[in-house]
């Protein structure tokens, strides 16, 4: 067909262009970002106002390393990436603890960090920092935006790294500049996670056949096991095959009420829990989403000649101490449905396990009837068990309470309990508290720390109360950064730099705006956690507590040390 004479060629229409900062925005709201959590500065603060336009709502924080552990939680607690946006300078380098956190743990994270304009990059001039490469040491992902055409690009394979298997953080430095300027609409996000099929069916089979032939197997679950497809592939397999179970601290919730029989306990730190006995036991361990940055293998494989059949979305760093006889590298869910489908109802029931479990029990109880002031941590776990339902989510910080908790509390929900083991931080437990009263509104929310890892981010209170959180926080108080002090004893008969002075929680508490409750009695301590739960925002417990059987966490011991 000819053209008309007299037709005109119809002319392209121009594509739409908006400024850097916009286009950002567009790409966090396609991908789903519901909350932005920093704070702002000159170099950001195109991005801050674009944000007033759109549906995301944007959390001014009080400091920079709080909003990136608020985005871990997020990202712990979803599976999705949280994400966090602060200034130049400081304000970048304030985000290096969360990101070393976040991916040593397998929490997703984006962090956009403003960077001074492209044409004074190279100077010395003020905030100027090579961001993206102090980034690449704690981050899966670091890169600048060197072009206007490059934002989607970047953000999109940012959001796709954080949120792959391992999860981790990803940071992208935004001139400010590029932020300015016009650039096209065009949207990359959202973009998935990189999902593997399950791994070569030849591995699975080799591996059940193994698993079949062992006399004395054990299940060792890492963090990644608990995320809730693994979770749910994981109960599976133990239906179909009752399997003695220990787990690190971060694996907690994985097993149900029903598989209680099969649980040996949790291991972390030090090697000296009745668990340990059955992974020292063990002729075959088999290890799901295991890292050891959760559980030295030095402290449970080292001179034991047995295989180790390693279950992973990523191989594993080989060492002297964990070179596994099968590596499964694929999807954890998908590959433990295949091996559950070739095992055939196989019981290796340790006899070794229902001794561990009396233990266990026994100290738990002997524990619960201690009473007098300060209070003993067992008594404060018994009377944590008692409420920590599951529509509860408890949120730990670091400190030698946290391997209390972790020890003798349980729980039946994957990511009911969060901890830090990877980078051991402190601080996490109360912004973790912020992020699990906006992503499960639903649930009753329990955050506790020290009182030396509480002050760490406490000002992130006025932050909770800002929100209208709903979350009881409580400080185990000693005076000490105890965790340090029981093991410099252990180690050198004295302590030292541990001691710091007192701070009045109940007032502190007040001047944020919240409220706060001191315990002068044990039995106190109970009522007043019930009474707390039913109050609205945020609530500071302050409880003293009775440390003087820390030393004998990191010793080996019979039971009755710990009582």
């Amino acid at each position: 067909m000819t053209a008309k004479p007299n037709s005109q060629p119809s002319k392209r229409e121009k594509p739409v262009s908006i400024s850097g900062a916009k286009l950002v925005v567009r790409h966090l709201e396609a991908q789903g970002v519901r909350h932005v959590f920093g704070v702002p500065g000159a170099k950001i603060d195109r991005v801050y106002d674009a944000l007033i336009d759109s549906r995301i709502q944007t959390v001014v924080c009080r400091h920079e390393q709080n909003a990136a552990f608020i985005a871990q939680g997020i990202g712990r607690l979803t599976g999705k990436a949280g994400v966090c946006l602060v200034t130049s300078g400081p304000g970048t380098t304030n985000l290096v603890t969360g990101f070393a956190t976040a991916t040593s743990e397998g929490s997703p994270v984006v962090g956009l960090g403003g960077v001074v304009p492209r044409a004074v990059r190279l100077k010395q001039t003020h905030q100027s920092l090579d961001t993206a490469t102090i980034f690449r040491s704690v981050a899966k992902y670091s890169a600048e935006v060197e072009s206007e055409e490059a934002i989607g690009e970047t953000l999109a394979n940012a959001f796709r790294a954080a949120e792959s298997f391992r999860p981790g953080a990803a940071f992208v430095g935004l001139p400010s500049d590029v932020m300015q300027a016009a650039v096209p609409a065009a949207v990359l996000t959202p973009v998935a996670p990189v999902r593997l099929g399950p791994g070569p069916s030849e591995a699975i089979v080799e591996a059940a056949r193994l698993l079949a032939k062992a006399k004395r197997p054990v299940l060792l679950l890492g963090m990644l096991a608990s995320e809730p497809r693994a979770a749910l592939a994981i109960r599976a397999l133990l239906q179909a095959a009752p399997l003695p179970v220990v787990t690190t601290f971060q694996a907690t919730g994985i097993l149900t009420h029903e598989l209680l029989p099969l649980f040996g306990g949790r291991v972390g730190l030090f090697h000296n829990q009745p668990a340990d006995q059955l992974l020292d036991a063990a002729d075959l361990v088999l290890t799901i989403g295991y890292d050891p940055i959760e559980y030295d293998q030095d402290a449970w494989n080292k001179g034991h000649n047995r295989n180790i059949v390693h279950i992973d979305a990523v191989p594993c760093e080989i060492a002297a101490t964990y070179k596994p006889a099968i590596e499964i590298i694929g999807d954890i869910a998908d590959s433990i449905s295949l091996m559950a489908a070739g095992l055939h109802s196989l019981s290796r029931t340790n006899p070794a396990i229902g001794s561990v479990i009396d233990e266990m029990a026994m100290i738990r109880k002997q524990g619960a009837k201690a009473i007098g002031m300060p209070v003993h941590p067992l008594r404060l776990v018994a009377d944590l068990q008692a409420v920590v339902a599951d529509d509860v989510t408890l949120c730990l910080d670091m400190g030698s309470f946290h391997i209390w908790i972790a020890r003798y509390l349980q729980v039946f929900r994957p990511r009911q309990m969060l901890i830090s083991n990877g980078q051991q931080t402190l601080g996490v437990a109360l912004p973790w508290a912020i992020a699990a009263c906006l992503v499960r509104p639903g649930d009753k929310v329990i955050s506790i720390s020290g009182d030396g890892g509480f002050h760490f981010s406490s000002a992130e209170l006025e932050t909770a109360v800002r929100l209208k959180c709903n979350f009881v926080h409580i400080v185990w108080r000693d005076g000490f950064y105890d965790m340090v002090r029981f093991q410099e004893e252990l180690k050198y008969g004295r302590s030292s730099g541990v001691a710091f002075g007192p701070i009045d929680t109940v007032r502190f508490a007040e001047s944020m705006g919240a409220r706060g409750f001191a315990i002068e009695r044990a039995e106190d301590f109970a009522p007043t956690l019930r009474k707390a739960m039913e109050l609205s925002g945020p609530v500071l417990i302050d409880v003293p507590v009775d440390y003087s059987h820390n030393k004998a966490l990191g010793q080996q011991l019979l039971p009755q040390a710990l009582i």
